[in-house]
């Protein structure tokens, strides 16, 4: 199968680099890290989307290669996802300074990308991970009106339309939510059982 997808996935790259006007810039370029874009298929089924980057992601500029990252490894190991197989990236590019959560205007500012990078892949389903992705995306997908707490959404299925046809979308917790809680990392793997019948 030819990549058509890998120029203008390269091209989002290219400009969340120089996004110079992001509010998030300035830290990037004064601890001398990187943007965390996504990585994976291009041709990618599942795609889970994260909030932002941590320290370890963004001083390789690869999404969820920390602890919250190896969490997310085991999970999908255990519902025989190959992480290769799956586009794993965040809203927010950069990193939030302290690990802080991402603030309206960051999420506004780097959203766009995202919006492109879905539009790019085609993924039939999107798992959200955390309660800002899951807001951003049952929000750019038109399902606001069924937003609650993550509490109550999680494993859950929503269906939306897209421009290139229909996306299950499915909020769970973010891993980093569940690595000091063994009740919420059991529950993530349950709802993990969810994505079995997609892969």
């Amino acid at each position: 199968m030819s990549d058509d997808r890998t120029e203008p996935l390269r091209k989002i790259k290219d400009e969340v680099i120089a996004l110079k006007k992001s509010p998030l810039y300035a830290e990037r370029v004064k601890n001398k890290v990187f943007p965390v874009i996504g990585e994976g298929s291009h041709h990618a089924h599942i795609m889970f989307i994260g909030e932002a980057p941590g320290k370890n992601e963004a001083a390789t500029g690869r999404p969820f290669v920390g602890a919250a990252g190896k969490l997310l490894d085991e999970m999908l190991e255990s519902v025989g996802i190959h992480r290769p197989d799956v586009y794993i990236t965040n809203i927010v590019k950069d990193r939030p300074p302290m690990n802080r959560d991402p603030l309206p205007e960051e999420i506004t500012a780097y959203g766009p990308f995202l919006d492109r990078q879905i539009d790019i892949i085609r993924p039939a389903v999107i798992a959200t991970l955390g309660r800002f992705s899951m807001d951003y995306v049952m929000r750019a997908f038109g399902l606001q009106d069924q937003l609650k707490s993550i509490s109550q959404m999680h494993g859950k299925e929503f269906t939306a339309k897209t421009s290139y046809g229909t996306v299950t979308i499915i909020p769970l917790y973010h891993p980093a939510a569940t690595i000091y809680n063994r009740s919420l990392k059991d529950t993530l793997a349950e709802d993990f059982k969810v994505l079995k019948k997609y892969k």
